[in-house]
């Protein structure tokens, strides 16, 4: 069962939804030291501790999170920071298309480091 356990609605469309989980995904995952990757419209990420996934549909999200004992404890820290992550991307009504059209080449590249092989 994930600690924590995030459902939005949004109005972003697929593609600037993509973009806003990447600029997420970068800058969580520099923050907490996150590595993951794309399988379809699903980011798994993970490190020691931490194993999650944020799935994205054109109209909502779905972001699960597990956290290990020693984490659990920084739950709230952790659940805040994302929250404002998403409140700050996926404000509903606050689709910006031009800019997600110019992020959008970008976001083919994986917002989080490259699991690394073995």
């Amino acid at each position: 069962m994930a600690d924590i356990e995030i459902r939005r609605m949004h109005n972003l469309g697929m593609k600037a939804a993509r973009v806003a989980a990447d600029k997420m995904a970068e800058h969580l995952g520099r923050k907490f030291g996150l590595q993951g990757d794309w399988q379809g419209n699903v980011l798994r990420f993970e490190r020691p501790g931490v194993t999650g996934s944020l799935a994205i549909t054109d109209k909502d999200l779905n972001l699960s999170v597990s956290l290990g004992f020693l984490l659990k404890a920084m739950k709230g820290s952790i659940e805040n920071a994302v929250r404002q992550e998403l409140d700050q991307l996926f404000a509903e009504g606050k689709a910006r298309p031009p800019a997600a059209k110019a992020a959008v080449a970008k976001s083919k590249k994986a917002a989080l480091r490259p699991k690394k092989a073995g």
